[in-house]
């Protein structure tokens, strides 16, 4: 993999100190000018190839593989723009602010025999595995409840006036896109495509800073909570007629159930000593290598039916993205 890494950003900053793990042959960085100064230092510490300042200049690079860590709201364009040149693309979450946007993109990528594939690493966790297995020792589920709340260190910050992008309604932030895409690539990833959806979120400032996503899934009903203001339970729980699966979304390193019988079942999983980006990335790597675009596209499905739920949730509650009006 010849990687070309967008941003300077946090996440950027995490797969940066493993990238020796990827194997890859080389890796460039783009950065803004105001930038410099941190992404030489990024590219020293770490030993990029270099840093280049002019996204046309990174795709003229021999580089086949694009990772798109930049606000939510250039997704899409950086994204078509790697495209059309045939590089692959790995998309950090959320994919895009609208469906059709993805549609649009998956589309391009299948034309030219390109990978694109949404960077949501629980879909490749072990313990993610584990809990698609396990969740049927809960009998018919009934009830879901999933948690993924904590106070950002940014939000005191936002409070004040000082808004970054995650808080920015102009680049599609908030806590519904942030962390609540956690919960729901979680419940797609177990039961697929929900009926309906509502909701229910705390605004200030135009953007969600906490909220209640409701999803009818027919014959049960799930709740997701996510916030940026404020702390949470760690687990999250899936609730049957045969009993309770609890499970922490973030760390999925194991899950317990409790029978309807009152019996207890722990099952803990060791931590997996690679940091959660680079076990992802090496998945897409071998996609791309192998181009498996039977692989790619099981997940695409995956991410276009939650590209839709986010969509359709931040619509209901009012909240209003760049783009929304055309």
């Amino acid at each position: 993999m010849k990687l070309g890494i967008l941003g300077t950003g946090t996440i950027a900053g995490e797969l940066l100190p493993d990238l020796a793990a990827l194997g890859t042959e080389a890796a460039w960085l783009l950065a803004t000018p105001r930038s410099r100064e941190r992404a030489e230092g990024m590219a020293e510490r770490f030993g990029l190839t270099g840093v280049v300042y002019d996204y046309d200049e990174l795709l003229a690079l021999d580089v086949d593989t694009v990772y798109v860590a930049l606000p939510n709201s250039l997704h899409y364009e950086y994204t078509k723009r790697a495209l059309l040149r045939g590089k692959h693309v790995i998309l950090e979450k959320p994919a895009v602010t609208r469906r059709s946007e993805l549609e649009e993109l998956w589309a391009l990528a299948k034309e030219r025999d390109l990978v694109l594939v949404e960077a949501v690493p629980m879909r490749h966790r072990e313990g993610f595995r584990a809990l698609q297995a396990a969740v049927g020792k809960v009998g018919r589920v009934r009830l879901a409840s999933l948690y993924y709340c904590q106070r950002s260190r940014r939000y005191d910050a936002f409070l004040r006036g000082d808004i970054h992008p995650v808080f920015d309604p102009a680049k599609a932030g908030g806590a519904l896109m942030d962390l609540n895409l956690y919960n729901i690539h979680a419940l797609v990833g177990l039961f697929g495509a929900p009926q309906r959806v509502e909701y229910h979120a705390n605004i200030t400032r135009g953007i969600d800073t906490s909220g209640v996503l409701t999803l009818d899934y027919g014959d049960f009903q799930a709740a997701a909570l996510a916030a940026k203001d404020c702390p949470s339970p760690k687990e999250s729980v899936f609730m049957g007629e045969e009993g309770f699966l609890q499970a922490d979304l973030r760390f999925l390193n194991g899950y317990i159930f409790t029978a309807r019988t009152g019996e207890r079942e722990e099952v803990r999983l060791e931590a997996c000593r690679a940091h959660r980006l680079v076990e992802e990335f090496l998945v897409f790597k071998d996609i791309i290598a192998r181009r498996d675009m039977a692989a790619a596209e099981e997940l695409m499905q995956g991410s276009l039916t939650v590209a839709g739920i986010l969509e359709e949730a931040r619509k209901k509650a009012g909240i209003v993205f760049p783009g929304d009006e055309e």
